[in-house]
């Protein structure tokens, strides 16, 4: 029903001109300058919503889960402005812990997405994941005069069923991968950008196994994602690191695409292309074989990884590329520095076919010449210069199990050479010999050839890591002493001779 209400802004009668006041007022024209008629429609703010029963999914993160709609607001014919505030609040909570939404003028909507409902739900009334909550609405329209009463709607209730949201980061590590059982270096999976509950692993994998953490922790008791033991194609949710620890196992070496969805649970693992090239040959001054481009000293391509070539060598001062055959100069293609005098620190190549573009080489020098681990990634595209020392290791040598910072052995002409005591600390203890330090499996070690195996024999074998055997020189009664050693890698030869 309407209302009219009229107001005098003056009552005072101008002497003589009564009956005109009287008809201005009574025909509600002209006459603005002494009279102001304000018309209030007594309306009620009303509230709507698009939904009363929700089950909020992962999957529907970014859709709509409701959205609200009222109607306008009354300013009881002030002018004054009107601005719009809506919350919603556990039932029954009387609004006192509201999720406020402050709009201002002329806004009559809002719409909620699943995603943030749900985490709404969980921070601000502490629902549990994968519970129910019964929540409450109310609009109000706050009139820009005191004079005017708020209008606050009806409440509306709805009901919400919260979803266990999956993890925001994922890692993959294992004996596959190539960090290891490192956890702390565990290696991200990228979230698929509309998706982002599929992960995505674009890398290299080599024979071994694999599976999931959530984080980098140190602890093999947090949350993994591992295979279902019926099906290598669906995954188990192992929370705290419960459950059957079964991991998937990669049999042949090659780049992988692994992709991962953490809501269907299930796992692609897709082996890539081969590597471009299955020969890589040194050539220049700076290696052993010189110019020769008709027999060049050539890379070994890994086994378990056909991406991955490597060489070892003495490197003299000159220059040096790699080519990816040999007989004439350009009918193949080079891998070339990227730029002229390219130091032996520098990482990346270029891809260089026959004789087109520009020649560079990696330059060595007096200063760097030395024996190296080359190291050659066509996934990566990187090319890696070690130089190669080695540390006597073990109880009966001078660095005892110190594997992190042994002392190097001297390296002269081509041979590497240790002077010193041997069973200085342990009469009767024991060492093997290291290609690098740092971890105990990451690198090349000179083992003896036999288990316990006297100092007087030489033989020795060449193990990878901790893949052993892991045979030692030991030390018996009256051998402690002052030794020369000497390691000839290129002949291997090795000569222990006591002083």
């Amino acid at each position: 029903m309407t209302t009219i209400i009229y107001r005098i802004k003056s009552i005072g009668f101008i002497k003589g001109l009564p009956l005109m006041a009287l008809i201005c007022i009574l025909s509600l024209s002209g006459c603005q300058e002494d009279y102001e008629a304000e018309v209030s429609t007594g309306k009620i703010i009303e509230l709507s919503a698009s939904a009363s029963d929700m089950v909020l999914t992962q999957a529907e993160s970014f859709n709509t889960a409701i959205t609200f709609n009222w109607t306008t607001g009354s300013n009881q014919g002030t002018g004054a402005s009107i601005s719009y505030v809506l919350e919603m609040d556990k039932a029954g909570n009387n609004f006192a812990s509201a999720k406020v939404y402050d709009f201002g003028k002329q806004v009559y909507e809002k719409s909620i997405s699943v995603e943030d409902l749900n985490e709404m739900a969980n921070d601000l009334w502490s629902v549990q994941y994968g519970q129910s909550i019964d929540l409450e609405a109310r609009v109000t329209a706050k009139i820009a005069d005191e004079a005017v009463m708020d209008d606050v709607s009806s409440v509306v209730p709805f009901t919400v069923q919260t979803f266990q949201p999956v993890t925001e980061t994922l890692y993959i590590v294992g004996s596959a991968t190539p960090v290891g059982w490192n956890i702390s270096e565990a290696i991200a999976l990228v979230p698929d950008n509309d998706e982002p509950w599929v992960f995505v692993y674009e890398g290299q994998l080599t024979p071994g196994n694999f599976k999931f953490p959530v984080n980098r922790d140190e602890s093999w008791s947090q949350d993994f994602y591992t295979q279902d033991p019926a099906d290598a194609e669906l995954m188990v949710f192992n929370e705290g690191g419960s459950g059957d620890d079964v991991q998937w196992e990669i049999i042949e070496g090659s780049p992988y695409l692994v992709t991962v969805d953490l809501l269907e649970l299930t796992i692609s693992v897709e082996k890539q292309i081969g590597p471009p090239y299955t020969n890589i040959f040194i050539i220049g001054d700076a290696s052993p074989n010189g110019w020769n481009i008709g027999s060049p000293m050539g890379f070994t391509q890994n086994a378990e990884d056909p991406f991955v070539f490597t060489y070892e060598a003495q490197l003299n001062p000159g220059e040096l590329k790699f080519s990816t055959y040999k007989g004439d100069w350009c009918d193949g293609d080079w891998l070339n520095a990227t730029q002229a005098d390219q130091a032996l620190d520098a990482t990346d190549y270029v891809v260089r076919h026959g004789c087109d573009g520009d020649d560079f080489k990696w330059r060595v020098t007096d200063e760097t010449a030395g024996r190296y681990l080359i190291t050659i990634n066509l996934f990566d595209k990187t090319v890696k210069f070690e130089k190669v020392m080695l540390y006597i290791v073990g109880d009966g040598g001078p660095n005892g199990w110190n594997i992190g910072t042994p002392e190097p052995m001297i390296y002269v002409e081509g041979k590497y050479v240790f002077s010193g005591e041997l069973g200085a600390d342990n009469a009767e203890g024991e060492f093997k010999i290291s290609k690098f330090k740092g971890d105990w499996c990451n690198g090349d070690w000179i083992n003896a050839a036999t288990e316990n195996q006297s100092i007087s024999n030489t033989d020795y074998i060449i193990t990878h890591g901790c893949d052993g055997p892991d045979n030692k020189w030991k030390l018996t009664s009256g051998d402690a002493g002052t030794y020369n050693i000497t390691v000839d890698l290129d002949n291997d030869i090795m000569t222990i001779t006591k002083q």
